[in-house]
């Protein structure tokens, strides 16, 4: 399972982007935060899509976090690169 969390200013690039989660059965949870129970090659090709696509359009301050639940690892794209702190996960 992964939970996606994005903060894109684009009002035309964020609105894609959710309209992408919820085509691959994504679950709004909160306005900018996603459930997605996913096949590993459907994830690949979301982490495909977000560095050769949305990445290249952010501005400074935009970004989308990865959880992936199962695996305790979060996944930066944009602005949240550079908080590399680290993050609790709670079962």
């Amino acid at each position: 399972m992964l939970i996606i969390s994005y903060d894109i200013s684009d009002n035309k690039l964020r609105t894609k982007f959710s309209k992408s989660l919820e085509k691959q059965g994504a679950i709004r949870l909160q306005y900018s935060v996603y459930e997605a129970n996913i096949t590993r090659r459907m994830k690949d090709n979301l982490k495909v899509r977000i560095e050769n696509y949305y990445a290249q359009k952010f501005t400074g301050g935009d970004s989308i976090l990865i959880f992936e639940v199962d695996e305790n690892k979060v996944i930066k794209y944009g602005n949240a690169i550079h908080r590399d702190q680290d993050m609790l996960f709670f079962d």
